[in-house]
């Protein structure tokens, strides 16, 4: 019976961010709420090294000839309910988020980095590093991209005070845009950009899920064993 538990709570885990803990407890995965958050923490934690080992060894990269790369920024600032009461320290927090959507086919891989601000300084070498050369990049008209064409990238760029979709070449933002309020629902929803810690974790699991939960041919499950397997060999 508890190996039952243990592995409904995981396959729950593993649907994503969406499951809160509420829910867990109506389906009976666990009666305590500290139980949850402590072990809901360490499979997330083991989630995040995955990703880690995956950048350490420059497997994370996107773009290419046969993918176009969207990229972004948006804010996960806290929501505060009906827009009251008071900030708080987690409104002083670094906020926005820099987004790298891969689009091939159907498939979306994404890059998060919580950054400090949206400048050229912060946001060009994290292109550089994680996009590869002579990748298709679309983005809106914001500044900071203005040089992408010069490193060597075939660069579109829409001007959304004009047209959310370019006349002339079809390019748009639209994937990052609808990746961005999945996103936010589900971490709003969870309460995860309360810190910065939170909200990097909640990154992280974003990543892991769609880079290597999806893509493992036993499932998310199965690749959540896999890494747990890989923090706890025996």
């Amino acid at each position: 019976m508890l190996i039952a538990v243990v592995l409904l709570f995981w396959f729950s885990l593993a649907q994503g961010l969406r499951r809160r803990h509420v829910d867990m407890i109506e389906d009976g995965v666990c009666g305590s709420p500290k139980s949850l958050t402590r072990v809901t923490t360490l499979l997330r934690e083991i989630c995040c090294k995955a990703v880690r080992r995956m950048e350490r060894n420059r497997k994370m990269r996107i773009g290419g000839r046969t993918a176009f790369v969207a990229i972004d920024e948006s804010k996960f600032r806290h929501k505060r309910k009906y827009g009251r009461g008071r900030r708080g320290n987690t409104w002083r927090r670094r906020s926005w988020v820099f987004g790298m959507m891969e689009v091939k086919g159907s498939r979306r891989r994404p890059v998060l980095k919580l950054v400090e601000n949206r400048s050229r300084r912060i946001l060009h070498p994290i292109i550089l590093k994680y996009v590869r050369p002579g990748s298709q990049i679309i983005s809106d008209c914001w500044r900071a991209y203005d040089r992408l064409a010069r490193d060597g990238y075939i660069h579109y760029q829409v001007n959304h005070r004009r047209y959310f979709v370019h006349p002339g070449n079809g390019a748009h933002t639209q994937h990052i845009e609808r990746a961005w309020r999945s996103c936010k629902e589900n971490i709003y929803r969870y309460r995860g950009n309360l810190s910065e810690s939170a909200l990097k974790m909640n990154l992280k699991f974003i990543e892991w899920n769609q880079w290597l939960g999806k893509e493992h041919r036993e499932g998310i499950l199965g690749r959540l064993f896999k890494d747990i397997r890989a923090c706890h060999k025996v």
